[in-house]
């Protein structure tokens, strides 16, 4: 590698590893603790205007092609992708009984014979996770008794956030009532249009004290918010507000999930910690469903905010049918060959 090389690697790092050395000086483990949330600092906020997109995709670029993750490592990485999971349903056709066949993958997430090859003997890699509607937190909670999954609710008039605050609220407590360990809520994305984030921090912090003790984890629609400075300050905004994770995607738009836009959120969690202390979490969500795409975020995590950003506690994936394809991946690291999705089903 050349001494260029070796100088542009290391400044791309120094970041993050700046920030783990702050991080283990001042805070306590990952995931001790909530986001008690700040009062709305507009000049907090425009110190984060100048946000470079090209200069995010030059960076996304040299991340996903530099690093080469294989073999045994690549496996790993898998497995660790599997713990970072929310194991999500959000259909029209959710049924109990699928929910409850969702549980029981979560509950053994690898089959049994690709368990045994690995050598993981007594390890449990199990999802963080189950993401559902409302109607079915019970019923996960009952299912994955036992478990330390979590279950997850999505919840404020999920997907578009339309719905009177009080009725949002309420939702909010119901699903807490319900057993709900965290609670994934949507923002109107007209505040953020309108440059309201007075109203928008009132919002996000009526849904931090209706959730009590669950986490929350509010979704930001990325994909509807048309630019990266709108993201930027719909972030800080939601943190600033008490938000424990802020999330990319309800899954729903035209386009969900990018590295680019994850970046700039990734971004905004490092400034507020180094403004604040407080460690914020990031779910990315929406249209990640290859093995190949969870090692790029997990690569961006990695190297924008350092080893503590991906446990359970800090970095999540939303995420429907990536499972089925961590599976396949891991079968092919087992036997050369990659088998058909109904050999590894979801529910």
């Amino acid at each position: 590698m050349s001494s260029k090389a070796v100088a542009d690697l290391k400044a791309e790092t120094a970041p993050a590893r700046a920030l783990e050395l702050r991080m283990a000086a001042n805070t306590p483990a990952p995931g001790l603790g909530r986001n008690p949330g700040m009062p709305l600092d507009l000049g907090f906020l425009e110190s984060m205007r100048n946000v470079n997109r090209s200069a995010l995709e030059r960076r996304v670029g040299s991340l996903t092609k530099r690093r080469s993750i294989k073999g045994e490592t690549q496996a790993a990485w898998l497995l660790r992708a599997i713990a970072l999971m929310d194991l999500t349903t959000l259909n029209s056709n959710d049924t109990e009984e699928r929910v409850r066949r969702l549980c029981a993958k979560a509950r053994n997430p690898l089959r049994g014979d690709i368990v045994e090859a690995l050598g993981l003997g007594r390890t449990i890699i199990r999802p963080a996770a189950v993401c559902v509607y409302h109607p079915f937190v019970a019923t996960a909670v009952e299912a994955l008794r036992g478990t330390d999954v979590g279950v997850a609710a999505v919840s404020t008039a999920f997907p578009h956030g339309l719905a009177p605050l009080a009725t949002r609220v309420g939702e909010i407590a119901a699903s807490v009532a319900d057993g709900a360990d965290e609670i994934d809520v949507v923002i109107p994305r007209g505040l953020v249009f309108g440059a309201k984030w007075r109203e928008l921090h009132d919002e996000v912090s009526a849904f931090r004290a209706a959730c009590g003790e669950a986490h929350l984890k509010v979704i930001l629609g990325t994909g509807d918010l048309s630019s990266l400075r709108n993201v930027v300050f719909a972030s800080m905004v939601a943190m600033m507000a008490g938000a424990d994770f802020i999330k990319t995607s309800t899954g729903k738009e035209s386009v969900n999930a990018t590295l680019p836009v994850g970046l700039a959120m990734v971004r905004a969690i490092r400034a507020y910690f180094e403004a604040t202390g407080i460690m914020i979490g990031f779910k990315a969500a929406g249209g990640i469903s290859t093995a190949k795409a969870s090692l790029d975020w997990l690569v961006l995590m990695k190297e924008e905010l350092g080893r503590p950003w991906i446990e359970p506690q800090l970095f999540r994936f939303g995420a429907s049918s990536l499972l089925t394809d961590i599976e396949r991946q891991l079968e092919h690291h087992l036997s050369g060959h990659y088998s058909a999705n109904h050999r590894h089903p979801m529910a």
